[in-house]
């Protein structure tokens, strides 16, 4: 890419160091392609208690223990050594958590889940090529740990000292807790790995004045165009946290689209465009 002539400006913050009326005013198109980071939260009472933490609050800080010394990395500032971990969601991040907190040395690690487990074998409404919702176990989940199903928290529950020392479960119908089910569960870190909804608004995206979408994401059209002329958004920023080859392909497609924006639809502007703005996985 950088022999072809793309310009890389690492460390630096959009809405900081480039602000958008820079960025307007010295180039003729931009793609937004900041990803959906803003986490889905759990305001319980004693969410403000030490040792409840956003998974993208740990998992970065680990990674960057193990790349500053990959021989016998220190432990990180939130690390889950000899610590008995809960980790809140059951999806792949949920998972890279798990793991982690295995290879720091954890007393335990318990992940919890509120939707019931799915079956072993693909149900009958969920026809290939449709993705099935199908209990699976990731190379993490092989190190270990316990999975806990259709369960929801009730609340945090802290020490004299202000640190978390257990949650307050229930089991779960749907989304609702079942009376007379609650239970203490012990732990000393909580890793919340529930989702994302959306992108960060405050800084660049504010000052561009781009709309949001329902989902909390940038809104575009069927051009990967948002409501700002000459902005466009591919990969999660526009279509929510998802997976890389998503990114990829919306990449090329915003390309083209971009191409299409300052060229016209000269025939030497055809690139390749594999995916459409509104497409999703089958569900």
């Amino acid at each position: 890419m950088r022999a072809e002539g793309t310009e890389f400006r690492c460390g630096v913050e959009a809405g900081a160091g480039i602000t958008a009326g820079n960025l307007r005013s010295s180039y003729d198109a931009i793609v937004l392609c900041g990803g959906a980071r803003v986490p889905r939260d759990l305001p319980l009472a004693g969410r403000e208690l030490d040792g409840i933490h956003q998974a993208m609050e740990y998992l970065p800080l680990s990674n960057r223990a193990v790349a500053a010394n990959p021989g016998a990395p220190a432990d990180p500032a939130i690390s889950a050594r000899g610590r008995h971990v809960v980790i809140l969601g059951g999806g792949d991040t949920g998972a890279d958590c798990l793991g982690t907190a295995h290879r720091q040395g954890a007393a335990s690690v318990t992940q919890l889940e509120i939707l019931p487990r799915p079956p072993a074998a693909r149900p009958g409404h969920q026809p290939w090529p449709t993705y099935p919702m199908i209990y699976r176990v990731s190379s993490a989940h092989e190190e270990g740990g316990e999975r806990t199903y259709a369960v929801t928290t009730l609340e945090f529950l802290g020490d004299s000292a202000g640190r978390v020392r257990a949650l307050q479960l229930a089991e779960a119908a749907g989304f609702d807790p079942v009376p007379g089910t609650e239970r203490e569960l012990p732990c000393d870190l909580v890793l919340m790995a529930m989702g994302f909804t959306g992108a960060e608004r405050p800084g660049l995206l504010a000052d561009l004045g781009v709309e949001f979408d329902q989902r909390g994401n940038v809104a575009r059209d069927g051009s990967y165009a948002t409501s700002v002329p000459g902005v466009f958004a591919a990969g999660d920023m526009g279509r929510g946290q998802s997976l890389i080859v998503w990114a990829i392909a919306e990449g090329r497609s915003a390309a083209a689209a971009v191409d299409r924006y300052l060229c016209g639809d000269r025939e030497s502007a055809a690139l390749p465009a594999p995916i459409a703005p509104t497409a999703r996985p089958l569900t």
